[in-house]
């Protein structure tokens, strides 16, 4: 028993090294940082709660990045949500080729964030995109997709939404393969249509999924960078600040400013935000998520 346990501590040290050079050493490290004034080149001096006083009193762009950040995710979850079930309902469904459906669906996904954001920079360019040729074709307003503080967010949400929906969509229909064909056998037989069987059988049963799904989405959603720093080519977030995302500003911070002790400082409060909108929705997930065999 104890050679066993010997074995396993040995298989599973690698990650537990791991863990706390590149995870649990860092973490440990911001903390104490983010109490100090650091800048890289001199030693970190002792603050206090100098970072979080100035953060929460003082700084207009954290109030501006968090707001696009929080406006942002209110746009993305839903629209990624309804895009990526809908996909996977009509893929759940039995049609002609429908491994080719599957894998054009899925193809951005794996696109990289940088190529899929260079990619749509150059179709929602406002004057040389094909987006605003073809609408100003049929005599549409062409908006400023990259250059209309008004548009920004807009248009990140729905360029993340193209490229990230095909990992949710598959993750979707893994949820709805599970579901028991008895179910709906029975509401047919009770004479149920397609909307009564969608709200009443499909949705209680993939709950779950959904679940999993909306807080992960959320939680990658607040921290999004790559692609508003690639589709808008500004570090401030174009005019006004309009795209300026909070990581953006806490990379800022750390990586142009050379503000490591503020730059740990926001990454707390990142953190902490996070932690309380999940905990949030585990509360509220009691009421709406439905687990097969759970008392209630």
């Amino acid at each position: 028993m104890r050679g066993e346990a010997l074995a396993a501590f040995v298989f599973i040290s690698p990650w537990v090294i791991g863990f706390l050079v590149f995870t649990g050493g860092p973490l440990v490290a911001s903390l104490y940082l983010s109490f100090t004034d650091y800048n890289v080149l001199q030693p970190p001096s002792w603050v206090g709660l100098s970072n979080y006083g100035q953060i929460f009193t003082q700084d207009d762009l954290f109030r501006k990045a968090l707001a696009n950040s929080v406006y942002y995710t209110a746009l993305f979850i839903p629209m990624h949500v309804v895009t990526a079930l809908a996909i996977a309902m009509l893929l759940n469904t039995r049609v002609r080729y429908i491994s080719w459906w599957r894998t054009f669906f899925y193809l951005p996904a794996v696109t990289p964030a940088v190529a899929t954001a260079v990619l749509w920079r150059f179709i929602l360019n406002p004057q040389q995109g094909m987006v605003n040729q073809f609408l100003g074709m049929l005599g549409l307003p062409t908006p400023g997709w990259t250059t209309d503080p008004h548009w920004l967010i807009r248009t990140l949400a729905l360029m993340v939404t193209w490229g990230a929906v095909g990992n949710t969509m598959i993750i979707y229909l893994a949820g709805l393969k599970g579901i028991p064909v008895e179910l709906y056998e029975a509401a047919e037989v009770d004479g149920a249509g397609w909307w009564t069987k969608t709200w009443n059988v499909t949705l209680p049963m993939l709950s779950p999924v959904l679940f999993f799904t909306i807080v992960v989405g959320i939680i990658g959603a607040i921290q999004v960078f790559t692609q508003p720093r690639v589709l808008f080519n500004d570090p401030n977030g174009g005019a006004g600040n309009a795209a300026l995302t909070y990581m953006m500003y806490l990379f800022n911070n750390a990586f142009s400013y050379f503000k490591m002790g503020y730059a740990s400082a926001l990454a707390w409060v990142l953190f902490i935000i996070i932690l309380i909108i999940t905990a949030v929705q585990f509360w509220a997930g009691r009421h709406w998520v439905y687990y097969e065999g759970e008392a209630r």
